[in-house]
Formats: structure tokens, sequence, C-alpha cells
């Protein structure tokens, strides 16, 4: 192999000039050209969004992965270039052990086709976690993945580079500095034996030397000088570019979010169908009880935008609504409890009646509730004291 060996020599030369200058800075021996406030403020504003962009990169693949063994069978397929295998959600995992419990133990029985609706909530549950992991991927990890992988990369070289351009620079003032100093000394102070010719021949000869050297390390210094400020420029511009970084990772936040509330909003949806298919199963199963669910609800979704939450979010329909044909003129003052069938319930959320044949609830309070016939089963009496009131099931847990 031809090694070139004079630019070897360049390159070691100039390797151990900057290993000299920047030992003499750490050690307080040499002058360092400092670079102005702003850059610095580039520089951390830099450093910040890239130390805080992996940490929530990481943490979002924790959210969207927590097993770590398939997180690192994830990023070595990726490194090599291969097609992730689909993998099955926990959610569908568990969808196919109820539905093969309840082939097995009797898919007519109570407990066998409950299982079998469970099962079909869990697999839809699975199927939107899974559309949520797709979709965040693309739409929010894979923006900050490639600023990690390809900006960054290149403004951390071009940094590298600009560091070496200011040790360079910084090698030719020193450099500098102690030809002038010598330049001066061989000028003023002759050889020891002023009474030779000879010596004045040697101290003029010197000078000139000096001279020269001057001129040569003033022209290295034009040229390193030059160097530096155009990698300044060039490094300046990268880093500036990280405002429109920020920009970009906002509306991939944005993307985030609005996937990560979809996904909520269809696991609310199903887990709410699922309720009311097991309430009205229970209520066949178990004549004697209450239509509803004694665990607690959880309570409507709420958003910060009134038009986002109506399209998205199923929310406990009005009395109104929901009540039959002649139900809704129902006197409720004339209406008496039952003689037997009355339970105590304790409020789960706060709720604000519609109308003025809802009770208003208080979050934690205990009221006595009861069915009448006819009534929609999501609905219930609710009495506290002498008000009386339709109540939302939901909001509701039943005492025995």
């Amino acid at each position: 192999m031809d090694f070139n060996m004079k630019k070897l020599a360049s390159d070691a030369g100039i390797f151990f000039t900057r290993a000299v200058q920047f030992t003499e800075e750490k050690f307080g021996q040499a002058e360092k050209t400092e670079l102005d406030a702003h850059f610095e403020n580039l520089l951390a504003r830099a450093d910040s969004t890239k130390n805080w962009t992996e940490k929530i990169l990481r943490q979002t693949e924790v959210l969207l992965q927590p097993n770590p063994s398939a997180r690192v069978e994830e990023f070595l397929y990726e490194k090599l270039d291969r097609k992730v295998p689909s993998r099955v959600t926990n959610g569908e995992l568990l969808a196919q052990y109820m539905a093969d419990a309840a082939s097995e133990l009797g898919p007519t029985t109570p407990y066998g086709k409950t299982l079998i609706k469970v099962a079909e909530a869990e697999k839809q549950l699975g199927a939107a976690e899974r559309d949520f992991i797709h979709t965040a991927s693309i739409s929010f990890l894979t923006p900050l993945r490639n600023f990690l992988e390809g900006d960054w990369k290149t403004i951390s070289k071009e940094r590298r580079l600009l560091q070496n351009r200011r040790l360079d620079l910084d090698a030719c003032k020193a450099r500098l500095k102690k030809a002038k100093a010598a330049e001066a000394k061989a000028t003023t102070v002759p050889d020891f034996q002023e009474t030779r010719p000879r010596n004045y021949i040697l101290s003029a000869s010197a000078s000139a030397l000096w001279n020269d050297e001057v001129d040569k390390a003033e022209q290295e210094l034009r040229v390193a000088q030059t160097e530096f400020d155009r990698q300044a420029e060039v490094t300046r511009l990268l880093l500036e570019g990280i405002s429109s970084t920020h920009v970009n990772h906002l509306r991939c936040l944005h993307e985030f979010v609005k996937s990560q509330t979809t996904y909520y909003a269809q696991c609310y949806r199903h887990m709410l169908d699922l309720q009311k298919q097991l309430g009205s199963s229970q209520g066949a199963v178990f004549p004697g009880t209450f239509v509803g669910t004694t665990e607690p609800a959880s309570p409507p979704l709420s958003s910060t935008s009134p038009t986002t939450a109506a399209a998205t979010m199923p929310v406990v329909p009005s009395v109104a609504s929901l009540a039959p044909p002649g139900e809704a003129s129902l006197c409720l003052e004339e209406v008496a409890p039952p003689a037997s069938g009355t339970r105590k319930a304790r409020v789960l959320y706060d709720y604000e009646a519609a109308d003025s044949s809802e009770l208003a609830l208080l979050a934690d309070e205990l009221i006595t509730v009861y069915s009448l016939p006819g009534m929609d089963p999501d609905w219930l009496i609710g009495e506290r004291g002498n008000k009386k009131g339709k109540v939302p099931v939901t909001y509701l847990e039943l005492l025995s």
C-alpha cells in the first residue's frame, strides 16, 4: 500500500500541535479564544435539546413497549434494516385465552357467554393498542430518532471541526507571540561581547531570521483566522436550525397527543359497550340485583375542546332522550319507592342535573336508589332527604 509520508507527517504534526494547545489550556498556560455569548447560548440550547430528546424518546419507547427484551429485539431488527415481526398485544393474548376458556368450559353457560363478550372487548382493546403504537411510532418516535441520528450527528461533526479550527487559531496566536518576543529580544539585546564585529553580524542575522519567522507566523494566523470564521459561521447556521427542529417536534407532539386521545376514546367506548352488555346479562342471570356494577366506573372523559369531546367521547344520554313514551312527563314527587328493592349507593363523581327531573350529585355522598318498571337500565331513581330525581348508573357504586 502506497502511503503519502509527507501528508502523514503533516497530519501528525497538526495533531501534536492541537494536543499541546489543548493541554496548555487545561493547565491555564495558554490563552483560549472565547466564543461570543450568543454562540454559547446556541450551543447550550442545542445540547439541552439533544439531551431531552433522548430522554423523551427512550421513555416513549418504554410507554409503547414496556418489555425491555422486545425493545432490544426491535432495535436489532431496525439496525439490520429488517422488518420487525408482528407482535400480539397483551389484550389480544388475553382475549384468546378467554375465548379458549369459554370454548372448553361451555360457551352456552352464563360464565362462558360472559367470557366470550369480555374476550371480544379485549380483542378490540388490543387492536386499538396496536393502531396507537403504530401511529405513535411513525408520527412521534421516527422524527425524534431522525433528529438524533441525522441533524445532531451533523451538528456534532461541525462542532468538532470548529474546535479543531479554534485550537489551530490559538496555536498560531501563541506561535506569533513567541516569535515577536524572540525578535524583540534579538533586536534589543546583542551578544555578550559587543566589541567583536562578528557578534554584531550574528545578532543582525538572528534578527532577520526572527523577522522571517514573524512574517510566517502572521501569514499562518491570517489563514487560521479565516478558516475559523468560516467554520464558526457554518456551525452557527446549523445551531440556529434548532428552532426549526423545535417547531417540527411541536407538530409531532400534537400528533402524538391526537393519537393517544383517539386510543383512549376507543378504549372507553369499547368498555362502556361491554359494561352495558354485562349489565343487561347480569339482570337476566340475577333478577334480584340491580342493573349495573358495584365497581367504580370511569367518568366520561373531558377535553379542553368541547367539539373534540362531542365528536370522540360517549356521554351519558339525557333523561328526556332515554325515557320511554309517557315517562318523561312522570311526576317524580308522586312516585313512591317500592316496598322492597331499594339500595344504598355511593356517588363516585359529581354530577350536574340537566333538568328538573334529574338529581344533582356530589362525590362520596350516600343516596337511596331504586328502579321502576320500564325505566332505561342506565338510570335509577335517587332520593336524598326530601329531594328525588333520576341519576345515571355509571356515577354510582351500589352498596349491599
